[in-house]
């Protein structure tokens, strides 16, 4: 195994035993045996190491690139990259299992400076995957274009409330519910037109 390996080896254990863990620059090269100067070369600043850390996390969770498959529609395309993200979640049991760990990391802890950045490093990652369906899509003509941001954060308070429902108690199929909710939400972002004028404020 590559040093650059062995230091993502390194922080992903880390990072299984803590998810909110720093992954400070010492603290890593330590567990990965190697020097700080070593570490610092393939990943100049703890934002690189990060970085690179989650998106090695992404790509193993999330394989291949479903959004550049064009033997499939556009619509087809976006549904499956939606689905992608909440399979590994599983439902029931393991959709709480997920959550509480989740809660136990960011929401039950006070939010110091280093929760929040432990969490941020998640979020930047998601909101760059959804970035890129999105700059696909439009390079497509499929989402028009200077929509980015709204239609990023729409997908992804989409995504986050569906997680969360697969971990709550249920009289119906979930599943099914959430194919409904993503189908809505895909015909949403590829009819978006250009974000209407904000209207005088109500009283």
């Amino acid at each position: 195994m590559d040093t650059r390996e062995k230091i993502l080896q390194a922080a992903a254990e880390m990072l299984a035993e803590d998810m909110a863990a720093k992954l400070s620059v010492r603290a890593v090269a330590a567990r990965a045996g190697v020097s700080v100067g070593s570490l610092r070369f393939h990943f100049p600043t703890q934002r690189a190491l990060q970085d690179s850390l989650l998106a090695r996390i992404y790509e193993h969770l999330l394989p291949g690139d479903a959004i550049r498959d064009r033997t499939l529609p556009p619509r087809e395309r976006l549904l499956n990259c939606l689905r992608q993200v909440l399979a590994p979640l599983g439902t029931r049991e393991d959709a709480r299992t997920a959550w509480g760990t989740v809660y136990r990391a960011f929401i039950e802890p006070e939010p110091t400076e280093e929760v929040r950045a432990a969490y941020l490093r998640f979020e930047r990652e998601a909101e760059r995957r959804v970035e890129h369906w999105l700059t696909v899509l439009e390079e497509e003509g499929a989402v028009s274009p200077g929509q980015h941001t709204r239609n990023l954060r729409f997908l992804l308070t989409v995504l986050n409330g569906l997680s969360v429902e697969r971990a709550l108690p249920s009289g119906e199929s979930v599943l099914i519910a959430e194919t409904e909710t993503l189908n809505a939400a895909v015909d949403h972002v590829l009819s978006t037109g250009p974000a209407p004028p904000a209207g005088p404020a109500r009283p």
